[in-house]
This record gives C-alpha cells, structure tokens and sequence, in this order.
C-alpha cells in the first residue's frame, strides 16, 4: 500500500506540474515546394535554400521570458514528392563532438533535434538527433513518456540523407569557430506507417514538428574540449535546451506542444502564402486540458470524473461527452471544421477526429 501511495504521489505531482505550466503559442512555418534537385552537402547555398525563409531565432526550452540562448539558432524547411528537406544553422565558438557510432545517446554532448508527428495524435511520432560528426540517433516514440511510451531504437529512417558543414575546426581548442549547419532529406515513405501506400503531405496540409539544440558548457583541457563542472555538485552544468517552439518547460516529449508546419506547393521564390491556423486546434487544446484534470483527479483520488463538475471545470467547448470506467477514460468534442466528425481525447493521451 505504501508503494501505491507513494507511486499516487509521484503521478500527482508531475501532473500538477505540467498542468500548472503553460505552454507560449506554438510557432508555425511555412514549407514551400523545390523543384530543383538539392545537392545535399551540408552549405544551404543553392538558390533553392537561399530564398526559403529562415525561422525564428531558437529561444530557451521554457519560454521568451528565460535567458536568451548564447549563440544563435535558426532552421528552413522544403519539400517535394519524395522528401522534406531541413536546414539548421548553429552559430558555435566551439565545435565539439566525439560520438561516431550510430544510436549513441547524442544529446549527451552538443546536438540537434528533430521530432516530428505527422498526425498529429501525439503517439508513435519520430525523434532525431545529430552531432557535428554527422552521428545520428533515430528512434520512435510510442507515446510520450510520461503516458509509459517506450523509445524503439531499432526503427530506422531508411534512405536518409544528410550533409554536415563546418566553419571551424572540429574538437580544436586552440582557436574559435563560426559555425556548423545541417542539411537533411528525410524521405515521406521513412515517416509513414502504410508501407508501400505512403503519400507525400497535399497542400495545405499541417503537420507537428519541433527542434531542440542541445548545448553544454565546455572548456579546453589540453588539446581536448570536456564539460565544464560546477564547483558547488562535482558535476557538469546542467546542459541548455534552446527550441525553435517553446515547451513552457524543461519535457521536449509533449508533442502536443510542437509548431506546425504548414505546406504549400508554391515553389519556393515564386510566391507566397499565409499559415492558416486550423480551428480545431482550439477543440484539441481544450480536450487537452480536461484530460490533464482528469489524470490528475486519479492521481489524487483514485478515479476519473463522468462530469465537468467533477472536475471542477468549465470549458469553452460546447459539449463535451465522457465515456469513463474504474481505469479508463475517453472525452470527446465536435469538430469547429466538419460537425459530423467528433475529436477524442483517451487517459493514455491519444487524440484524434474520427
């Protein structure tokens, strides 16, 4: 009994902790169609690249209202039939990885990452990270893991391609660099879960993506870079966490806290169009909320409500309908876009429109 309670409490706490926070609004890019064939090196310097616009500015992992990254961080997306293409330029002093055998646990030095969920429901999405050598560390998500999601590191993005470039030297104390970038050809049949009957995104299409650079505080020893350790615990300093779109706090694996990318096929240079913001993203939010009221009404009293008032809630959805047993819970709204379709919400944090 002891360790049940124990084990409630934890649960309480991290829920009480995630529902307190609140997430900035999450970024959104537009991806324009390339018509050309990229050479994919690492430079970002064909014409294609150039006229792609650069995102913001990386911020800190937590919000606008933390410390302003030391260095900066932008990324550009395009697409066509076959890939999505991706660019980051990391402004770096010092250039440093040693890591070279793949599925390494890369952010345990400096890095980049990706994480992508192409429908959007927050399960069985994809995460990706790279360090300066060109390593990289591909794994699936089953589901976040604060809702008991298990990485599987044997998936694989099959015919991935990418280029690393450096303006600097790489794991030489002995002068300051510029910086690194990345170039990525993430191919549309690696993301899908249909096998043959994969499809490239259509236009207009919105997808949820995020980047995260990972950054720790290094000084020379030698000829050598090592982190640097904090006189006060015997340990590295903590490592930095600078996002493309803020998470509101330190947990990369929300993917319903991810920006969007929105495709377009006007190709790139030609034109331009605006984001359009999804209506039902409101619904997905708000049933969000109450299924974060609902894990933590279990974690504080052992059961879920069949009712707002249960919760202790209002909401700004219209209905609201619970389905609900002793371990299970399923929540569910109409859609702002097609009222003849309902999103649902489940205790294990899977949302999508049926």
């Amino acid at each position: 009994m002891k360790k049940i309670l124990t084990g409630m409490l934890v649960l309480m706490l991290l829920f009480q902790e995630s529902y307190a926070q609140t997430a900035p609004n999450p970024k959104n890019y537009v991806a324009y169609f390339v018509t050309d064939q990229l050479i994919v090196d690492g430079k970002l310097t064909e014409s294609s690249w150039e006229q792609a616009p650069w995102s913001e500015p990386f911020l800190d992992i937590q919000g606008p209202d933390f410390p302003k990254p030391r260095q900066l961080t932008r990324m550009k997306m395009l697409w066509d039939e076959a890939y999505l293409y991706i660019g980051v330029r990391l402004e770096e002093n010092h250039i440093w990885a040693t890591y070279t055998e793949r599925e390494s646990v890369i952010f345990h030095e400096n890095d980049i990452e990706v994480f992508l969920d192409p429908d959007g429901d927050t399960h069985h999405y994809y995460e990706l990270e790279i360090n300066a050598l060109g390593t990289v560390w591909d794994l699936m998500l089953t589901r976040p893991y604060r809702d008991g999601g298990k990485p599987i590191n044997g998936w694989n993005i099959n015919d991935f391609r990418h280029a690393i470039h450096l303006e600097g030297s790489l794991n030489d104390p002995s002068d300051e660099d510029d910086y690194w970038s990345i170039e990525m050809a993430i191919p549309w049949k690696s993301l899908s879960q249909s096998g043959p009957n994969f499809r490239a995104p259509q236009s207009g299409e919105q997808w949820k993506i995020n980047f995260s650079r990972v950054q720790w505080q290094i000084e020379a020893e030698g000829s050598e870079y090592q982190k640097k350790i904090n006189p006060e615990t015997g340990k590295p300093f903590p490592e930095d966490n600078w996002v493309w779109s803020p998470m509101g706090l330190v947990n990369m694996h929300l993917p319903d806290r991810w920006g969007l990318v929105q495709f377009s096929d006007i190709p790139v240079g030609t034109g331009t169009e605006p984001f359009v913001p999804n209506p039902d993203e409101v619904v997905k939010r708000a049933l969000r909320e109450l299924y974060e009221a609902q894990r933590k009404l279990y974690a504080e009293q052992g059961h879920y409500s069949t009712h707002l008032e249960g919760l202790k809630r209002t909401s700004e959805l219209e209905k609201v309908f619970f389905e609900v047993s002793d371990t299970r819970f399923k929540l569910s709204s109409p859609s702002l876009v097609n009222k003849e379709q309902r999103w649902y919400i489940t205790e294990d944090g899977r949302i999508w429109k049926e």
